[in-house]
């Protein structure tokens, strides 16, 4: 029995380790480590496949022996959700990491899954272009990683969320089937259920192994100002402000003390928006550096995502104790106390909180009444539950 496989028998004695390494090669695949461990769970084997047919391979593979196979790209979120009820298999990304095909003519790129979003924006600057997010992690995190989380940041209050700008996907389902949704175009319409379902599914449905987006190009010039607040009640109302008057900010958000305000465009058109900034409070031109404000949250305390509604924010943000919270509504805080009793509080108020790190609490909370649905979706893509069983919502 070769070494590789010699801790993991089941693996070796049902004649999978063989067939693993005649679909992607012997060198890509190795016995697991405690470093590939999922919310404390180390899995039997990591598996690195090439392409797309050799992910659907391994999925078949793996879903014709009852194992549970769990996602990687640069692993930068692995810990978000659920502790998995199984992990048997990591399915690793990392050699599927490059930009296919940049259309810079009709502002779309295809790109595959294992692509770190850093990468690929260096690549579309070459054109003058860029996917309009701004995710955690950028240097590391994946495409198929932040389309499983829904990952998109601050700028999505300009340009919209991931669901808004991705216009294609390819996945690989447990069974070993290669499903395409959407197109190449901006205005394909057959693209819009399948990418939107993958998008924030938690690679429950299946593996993202490419996905088409609809692109920007990069502004001319940028500045990002602050204003300065005493208090929650002031934030909200510099928010508020801001958002209904006749400007077009990039990005707002609020940290403590201050809210900040991207403004992208012309130098004129800047100058004319940031002299109607001034009527709502001091401003100061502040460091681009801002915008990672919720990416320094971690650290050692735990950190939730909750959203609420803009007219709600300073009622949230005086629930925590440091907090990042997007004029959409969307904040990253640490949290203090009882977990379940902000959770319920956030609930009533019309939000919601999700725990992001390893928790023995259910990370997801309340699903509502689309539970069944939802249940109902992921038997009829992933039946034997393969993919990341039990991680996401209601244990799915």
């Amino acid at each position: 029995m070769p070494e590789l496989f010699r801790p993991a028998s089941r693996i070796e004695a049902d004649g999978i380790g063989e067939v693993l390494r005649a679909v992607v090669g012997s060198e890509h695949v190795r016995l697991a480590t405690d470093a590939d461990a999922v919310a404390g769970i180390t899995p039997l084997v990591v598996v690195e496949p090439a392409d797309e047919r050799q992910v659907a391979s391994v999925l078949r593979c793996a879903n014709q022996a009852g194992l549970a196979v769990i996602q990687r790209g640069g692993g930068t979120k692995l810990d978000w959700g659920n502790p998995p009820r199984s992990a048997d298999v990591v399915l690793s990304l990392a050699r599927m990491n490059r930009v296919l095909e940049h259309a810079w003519a009709d502002l779309t790129v295809t790109v595959e899954a294992g692509c770190t979003i850093a990468e690929l924006q260096r690549a579309l600057a070459e054109h003058g272009q860029r996917l309009a997010i701004d995710p955690l992690w950028t240097e590391r995190a994946t495409v198929g990683g932040i389309l499983s989380t829904n990952d998109s940041g601050a700028l999505r209050l300009a340009f919209g969320a991931l669901r808004d700008l991705i216009i294609g996907v390819t996945l690989a389902l447990a069974d070993g089937t290669i499903a395409s949704s959407g197109g190449k175009v901006v205005k394909n319409v057959a693209g819009y259920d399948l990418p939107k379902l993958a998008t924030g599914s938690l690679g429950t449905l299946g593996v993202i192994t490419r996905a088409v987006f609809r692109l920007h190009p990069l502004p001319r010039n940028s500045r990002t100002l602050s204003i300065a607040v005493k208090d929650a009640t002031e934030m909200q109302r510099v928010i508020l402000a801001v958002l209904d008057a006749q400007l077009a900010p990039a990005a707002v958000q609020a940290r403590n003390g201050n809210v900040d305000i991207l403004l992208e465009g012309t130098l004129d058109g800047i100058a004319a928006q940031e002299s109607a900034i001034k009527e709502f409070g001091a401003v100061q031109e502040n460091s681009p550096d801002v915008w990672k404000a919720r990416q320094q949250l971690w650290s050692d305390q735990p950190v939730v995502k909750f959203t609420t509604l803009p007219s709600r924010i300073a009622a949230a943000a005086a629930r925590f104790s440091r907090y990042v919270i997007q004029a959409t509504g969307i904040g990253y805080a640490h949290f203090e106390g009882d977990v379940q009793t902000l959770r319920a509080a956030l609930e009533q108020d019309g939000g919601s909180l999700v725990i992001l790190g390893r928790t023995k609490l259910d990370a997801w909370g309340s699903p509502g009444d689309a539970l069944p649905l939802m249940r109902a979706v992921k038997d009829q893509f992933d039946p034997k539950g393969t993919l990341n069983p039990g991680r996401f919502v209601g244990n799915i």
